[in-house]
């Protein structure tokens, strides 16, 4: 059967009871992609948003519209560091409401400490791990990513995962995000996130 074939049948029973279970077991907390640019946080977001019956929110969105400008609008006009500012307050405010949800976020924000932390109380973290061949070919499709912006792109996202690699390592969850449809990988997210949640069942939001 072909991965076509495979996404056209319908969900199987095993795959609803994971889908519930997970649901279920969230209570109030948020399902929180991360990863480098590039590695499907907002597209594999979306659908697993959808698969759970769930809010989607992407973090980057809500910073423009906070801003009232594009992502590359604010490097070139305040800099990164108020930008990084911006995103750790944005992130905060969303988990707070303390409500069921999938979360994407940049692939810098869980490199702060603080982001980090917000995320490990109120969320279950998943890195979205992909080769920097995958990442490279999928960036390139975009021009609006602000820190490839200089004479040797491929070296700047080469240099950026090797020292992103390890913090993203401290999620909760790793899922590897390859060139495939990206309902495989929702599947496995699911599924992954229905081991976890039943592994770790006292694992619930601080007060």
């Amino acid at each position: 059967m072909t991965i076509a074939e495979t996404l056209d049948q319908p969900e199987s029973a095993e795959a609803r009871a994971d889908r519930d279970a997970v649901r279920a077991a969230l209570g109030q907390r948020a399902v929180v992609l991360v990863g480098m640019m590039g590695s499907g946080k907002s597209s594999v977001g979306k659908r697993l948003a959808a698969r759970l019956g769930l809010p989607f929110v992407d973090a980057d969105t809500e910073i423009e519209t906070a801003a009232g400008m594009t992502i590359p609008e604010i490097f070139a006009q305040r800099g990164e560091a108020e930008f990084r500012d911006g995103e750790r307050r944005v992130i905060s405010r969303i988990l707070a409401t303390r409500r069921p949800l999938v979360l994407a976020t940049g692939g810098g924000a869980f490199m702060n400490a603080e982001t980090r932390q917000r995320i490990a109380e109120l969320g279950i973290s998943v890195w979205l791990k992909a080769e920097p061949e995958v990442l490279m070919r999928r960036v390139r499709k975009r021009s609006n990513r602000p820190l490839l912006q200089t004479a040797d792109p491929e070296g700047t996202l080469r240099r950026m995962l090797a020292e992103r690699e390890p913090v993203y390592a401290l999620s909760d969850l790793t899922l590897v995000s390859r060139e495939e449809p990206h309902e495989i990988v929702v599947t496995a997210a699911i599924a992954a996130l229905d081991e976890h949640l039943r592994a770790n069942p006292d694992q619930r939001p601080h007060p």
